[in-house]
């Protein structure tokens, strides 16, 4: 038994459940936490890690799309052009970068791809903030359950999503939800989610069996993640309602910003200035804290950007709540003053308009 439960076991059960509860609290991408959280537990190389991060999100995102399936909130049409684009790019991305890497140089490349893939999935948050900004300030908040489908963009969110998940296994759940957002702005939320959650499980089980058959599969990581990420997402479903989501998505937004500069700086980037395997403390810690004081001002830009003030309402939760309606952004237009004497030859008007219509 002690040679079943080590260490590295019970590393990676803590880290499946913590991760599977994010997941389940705020529906943001669980390889953009994961997979790095597994790279500095030191559990394996890049590609082991990649590997076994992709075939447990095959596990527990398929029950979250069997769920959204049976409520029937997924556009199955829009899924089935994003698969048609996505799957085989999965297949391909992991002999791609394979082929790209230089001699002994997989796992650097890797970590690299990694990183930048990290820092991308945290401006995506920034840039479905400004979405939903947008569209709160147009009005433009009119559920639509049966969007016409744009068959080429749609194929080509699919094929860039697909080509980054099967790489990195970062983008099914964030970078595609926000490709998504702008090409379908009128897709509700439920449907959105329901639908991204539906793609992603042929995505994923594809990525995780090109980079299974490339680079094998270790099960001492699979099953303690696998056994820590089911219920951990199921936990945090349950208790995302009670749960303030939009402290939780700026801490993620931190630490994916933190996480793929770490990253970047392990890999030797040579901006950064480390060698390959080293990495500053005090510069990531930085990253960190100027992420986290920068986070307000950038939401103040944003609003100021759509003629609103800095600061004041709709505050960040109003704008992250699917279910938010603003009492209108914009002013009623004032109605003209009328005097008797006008009102009575607008009346006369109209009967006179009636009658020749008559």
């Amino acid at each position: 038994m002690g040679d079943l439960v080590t260490t590295a076991f019970l590393s990676i059960l803590v880290a499946g459940f913590l991760v599977g509860v994010v997941v389940g609290l705020t529906g943001m991408g669980g390889g953009a936490l994961m997979t790095p959280a597994l790279i500095f537990l030191g559990v394996g190389d890049a590609a082991t890690v990649v590997t076994a991060d992709l075939t447990a999100a095959a596990v527990y995102k398929t029950g979250g799309a069997i769920v959204h399936k049976r409520e029937g909130s997924p556009h199955m049409r829009l899924a089935t052009w994003l698969v048609i684009g996505s799957v085989p790019t999965a297949l391909l991305g992991p002999y791609l970068i394979n082929w790209l890497a230089p001699p002994g140089g997989l796992d650097r490349t890797l970590k690299l791809c990694i990183g930048f893939a990290l820092l991308f999935a945290a401006a995506t948050y920034a840039l479905r903030l400004y979405i939903n900004l947008r569209r709160m300030r147009t009005g433009s908040h009119s559920d639509d359950t049966d969007p016409v489908v744009r068959p080429l963009p749609t194929l080509l969110i699919g094929a860039l999503g697909g080509l980054l998940v099967g790489i990195t296994s970062v983008g099914s759940g964030s970078v595609i939800m926000i490709a998504l957002l702008m090409l379908y702005p009128g897709l509700s939320a439920v449907k959105l989610v329901g639908t991204d959650l539906v793609q992603a499980v042929p995505l994923v089980m594809a990525a995780a069996i090109s980079n299974i058959a490339l680079h094998g599969l270790d099960w001492a990581i699979l099953v303690p993640l696998v056994l820590g990420s089911v219920p951990g997402t199921i936990i945090g479903s349950m208790v995302a309602p009670r749960v303030p989501q939009s402290i939780i998505r700026r801490g993620i937004v931190v630490v994916l910003t933190m996480s793929g500069v770490a990253l970047l700086d392990k890999a030797g980037w040579a901006p950064l200035g480390a060698g390959e395997h080293e990495t500053h403390p005090g510069l990531i810690a930085l990253v960190g804290l100027v992420t986290l004081l920068l986070l307000p001002v950038v939401w103040g830009v944003l609003r100021h950007t759509t003629g609103l003030p800095m600061f004041g309402a709709p505050t960040l939760a109003q704008v992250e709540d699917p279910t938010y309606r603003p009492g209108g952004f914009r002013a009623p237009k004032p109605e003209p003053p009328t005097s008797p004497i006008v009102g009575k030859s607008a009346a006369a008007a109209t009967s006179t308009s009636s009658s020749a219509a008559d």
